[in-house]
C-alpha cells in the first residue's frame, strides 16, 4: 500500500489526517517535528508527505531536500499562516499543492486520489522516451531537436504536480499541445481539459464565460450557465493569451487561484472547484506587466513553473519531421500517396517560418492541394508551383507571416 507521512505538531489534526488517508488506501505515520519526520523517512520513504509550514524546530519546507523524488510522488504543504509568497515558494521548490487550515477535505481527497503508483508513472515516461527515440514523437508533441528534448524533460517533471504553469512562446509554437500534454501526464488525465482563448471572448461576456451566471443575472440570461472553471472541475483549464484578459477580471482570477473558490455572476454564493491552471502568452510577460496588460501579482502567481517554447527556426531538423508528419495525415485523410522530394525538403529547411508550426502546417496543406504526386518545392507563403499533367502557371498565394494563436 502507498504510505503517507503526516508532519504536524497539532495532534488532533494529525490523527484526523490519518483517518482520512486510511479511507483513501494509505498507511500513515506521524511526526510532530522536522527531527521526527527525518527519523520516519529513514525507516520508510513516503509516497506522500502532508507537512505543516510552521513546526517547532523550523520551516516545513526545509524537509524537501530530504525527500527521494523517485519515491515521493506528492508533497502537500498545510498551513494556518497562508500567504501568496509562501504558496508560490512552496510550489516552486516542488510542492504538489498548498492547503490552508481548516483543511478543505474534498480537495485533499482529490489530491490523494490522483497520486499515481510509482510503477505506472515510470512505465508511461519510459514508453514516451521510447517513442521519442523511434519516431521523434513525445505524446501529442513532435520534434527531436535538443531544445525540444529539454522541454520534454521539464514537462515530465512538472506534469505530475499541481504547480501552475506559464507557457511563453511565439504565436504558432504549439502552446495548446504542450498544455494538453501536461494534462495527459498529470494525475488529472481522466478529468476534463478545456482550452480558452482569452482574447477571443467579448470583454462584456468573459466573466460569465469564465465563472458562469445565474438565471436572470443580466438581460438575456434566461437560464443558469456553468463557466469554464466549473466545467473543468477536477481537470485542467488552459488560459491562452492570458494578457488579453481584462485587468479587472484578472483580480478575480487571482482570487480563484489562491482560494479555489469563485462566484457565478448574479450570486453571492461561493462554489469550490479543483482546477489546475495552465496559462500562456505570446508576449514577453514582464513587458506585459510593465505595459499594464498583466497584473504583477497574477503574473507571479502564474509563473510558478515557466516553460519557454522555442520557435521552429531554432529546432533544426524538426521542420522536416513535422512536414513528413503533416503529409502523412493529409495522405491518410484523402487516401493519397503523395511524397516529399528532396527539393521541397530543402526549401522547407531553408525557410525561416515566422508563423512557426502553424505556418508550416498551412503551407503543407496548400502544397498538398496544388500538387499532383510529388509535392513541388513551393516558396512558403509566396508563389506556388504546381506539378500536374497539364501546364499550369505560377499561382499567387498571399504572404502569411503571423497567425493568431
Amino acid at each position: 500500500m502507498p504510505h503517507v507521512l503526516i508532519v504536524d505538531d497539532d495532534r488532533n489534526t494529525a490523527e484526523a489526517l490519518v483517518d482520512l488517508t486510511a479511507e483513501q488506501g494509505f498507511t500513515a505515520s506521524i511526526a510532530s517535528s522536522l527531527r521526527e519526520a527525518r527519523i520516519q523517512m529513514i525507516r520508510r520513504q513516503p509516497d506522500v508527505v502532508l507537512i505543516d509550514l510552521k513546526l517547532p524546530d523550523g520551516d516545513g519546507m526545509s524537509l524537501f531536500g530530504d525527500l527521494e523524488r523517485n519515491v515521493t510522488r506528492a508533497v502537500v504543504v498545510i498551513t494556518g499562516h497562508a500567504s501568496v509568497e509562501s504558496a508560490v515558494e512552496a510550489l516552486r521548490i516542488g510542492a504538489t499543492d498548498y492547503l490552508v487550515k481548516p483543511i478543505n477535505i474534498a480537495r485533499l481527497q482529490a489530491i490523494l486520489s490522483r497520486v499515481p503508483r510509482a510503477a505506472d508513472l515510470e512505465a508511461t515516461v519510459r514508453q514516451l522516451r521510447e517513442d521519442l527515440a523511434q519516431t521523434g514523437r513525445f505524446g501529442r508533441m513532435i520534434g527531436a531537436s535538443p531544445v525540444m528534448r529539454s522541454l520534454y524533460e521539464q514537462v515530465i517533471r512538472v506534469a505530475p504536480t499541481e504547480a501552475t504553469v506559464l507557457l511563453v512562446g511565439e504565436s504558432g509554437t504549439g502552446k495548446e499541445l504542450v498544455a494538453h500534454t501536461l494534462h495527459d501526464l498529470s494525475r488529472r488525465h481522466a478529468a476534463p481539459f478545456l482550452a480558452v482563448n482569452c482574447g477571443a471572448i467579448s470583454p462584456n461576456l468573459i466573466e460569465s464565460e469564465m465563472f458562469g451566471h445565474e438565471r436572470g443575472s443580466f438581460t438575456g440570461a434566461e437560464r443558469q450557465h456553468k463557466g469554464y472553471f466549473e466545467r473543468a472541475n477536477g481537470g485542467t483549464l488552459f488560459l491562452d493569451e492570458i494578457t488579453e484578459m481584462p485587468v479587472e477580471l484578472q483580480v478575480k482570477l487571482l482570487r480563484v487561484l489562491e482560494t479555489g473558490s469563485f462566484m457565478r455572476v448574479g450570486t453571492n454564493r461561493e462554489l469550490e472547484i479543483d482546477v489546475r491552471v495552465v496559462a500562456a502568452t505570446n508576449r514577453n510577460p514582464e513587458a506585459a506587466v510593465a505595459d499594464g496588460k498583466l497584473r504583477a501579482d497574477l503574473y507571479h502567481r502564474l509563473n510558478v513553473f515557466p516553460l519557454h517554447l522555442p520557435p521552429l527556426r531554432e529546432r533544426g531538423d524538426d521542420a522536416e519531421l513535422l512536414a513528413r508528419h503533416f503529409l502523412g495525415e493529409l495522405n491518410a485523410e484523402h487516401g493519397a500517396a503523395k511524397v516529399l522530394p528532396e527539393a521541397t525538403l530543402a526549401r522547407i529547411r531553408q525557410h525561416g517560418w515566422a508563423g512557426n508550426v502553424r505556418e508550416l502546417r498551412n503551407y503543407m496543406q496548400r502544397t498538398f492541394i496544388l500538387s499532383d504526386r510529388e509535392l513541388e518545392p513551393l516558396q512558403p507563403g509566396l508563389d506556388v508551383a504546381v506539378s500536374s499533367s497539364e501546364s499550369i502557371d505560377m499561382i499567387n498565394i498571399p504572404v502569411v507571416t503571423s497567425f493568431a494563436e
